[in-house]
């Protein structure tokens, strides 16, 4: 079993946002004239090996760009495959924390995503503290974005240092999911996973080969192997181009299947639940 944990089921609204104009432009993608249909992207999961996918929601200081009650709709279609992360407006904190209940109570979410550079707010900004209570409360992990950023905003919020840090310290028992591996500081964000029991990486948006050599020494590690999941950030990048050159890592069969799917497992409580 292969679980990728981040993904994106796109709505057009998503696809067309002005803030990805750049990465059109690197990938050469336009966005479709109509929706897609949820089956493009089990399809996409299919040809990678992928059996299981936590899809986002999307909430931007403009609204919603991948509303919360649509990723509901997809995963209550196909509840085998995927499972929920929340996304909600944190201008106004304690509409969040109702909607995050809601997802978790309510709808079956497994966890929080908020995307830092999209609110221009790092993740030790006071909004965000009472989502972080109330994700410990219901034993969901806080999703995140580290290292630089792609779209045309701003990278100091995806600073693992200091912001990530002080989170952790602040909420250890928060467990605190960290995608995009943190480049250009890989080795903060490696040292943070490594001082904090509940910090962990995720290689969304990054395919294999690219993978810094300081996170492949970390994942190889004995403490590192535990710590280190996958994630394709589909659309962006297909989970089979961002699996492609895994085997160029040499891992051997216990890391590989703890980075494939039994860190995700555990981390999110897969086994828990009837996924």
């Amino acid at each position: 079993m292969t679980v990728d944990v981040w993904m994106q089921h796109p709505t057009l609204r998503f696809l067309r946002h002005e803030m990805f104009e750049s990465l059109r432009r690197w990938t050469g993608q336009e966005a479709p004239a109509e929706e897609l249909s949820i089956d493009l992207t089990i399809a996409a999961m299919d040809a990678a090996g992928i059996s299981f996918g936590l899809l986002s929601a999307w909430h931007a200081p403009d609204g919603p760009l991948i509303p919360n009650h649509e990723v509901a709709g997809w995963v209550a279609k196909h509840p085998n495959r995927f499972a929920g992360l929340a996304a909600v407006n944190l201008a106004k904190p304690m509409d969040a924390v109702r909607e995050l209940r809601r997802c978790v109570e309510e709808l079956g979410f497994i966890g929080l995503r908020v995307i830092p550079w999209l609110w221009e707010s790092p993740p030790t900004d006071r909004r965000y503290y009472p989502l972080y209570a109330a994700c410990v409360e219901l034993g969901v992990p806080f999703c995140t974005q580290v290292g630089h950023t792609g779209p045309m905003r701003p990278s100091e919020t995806g600073r693992p240092i200091p912001y990530i840090d002080r989170v952790a310290l602040d909420f250890p028992e928060l467990a605190i999911v960290c995608g995009h591996i943190g480049y250009p500081w890989t080795e903060e964000m490696v040292a943070v996973a490594r001082k904090h029991e509940n910090v962990f990486i995720d290689t969304s948006a990054y395919t294999a080969k690219r993978y810094p050599p300081e996170l492949v020494r970390y994942m190889t590690s004995r403490g590192g192997s535990r710590k280190v999941m996958f994630g394709s950030n589909y659309p962006m990048i297909a989970p089979e181009a961002a699996l492609a050159d895994l085997d160029v890592l040499q891992l051997d069969d216990e890391t590989r299947e703890l980075f494939l799917a039994s860190n995700a497992r555990r981390v999110f409580g897969l086994d828990a639940g009837a996924h």
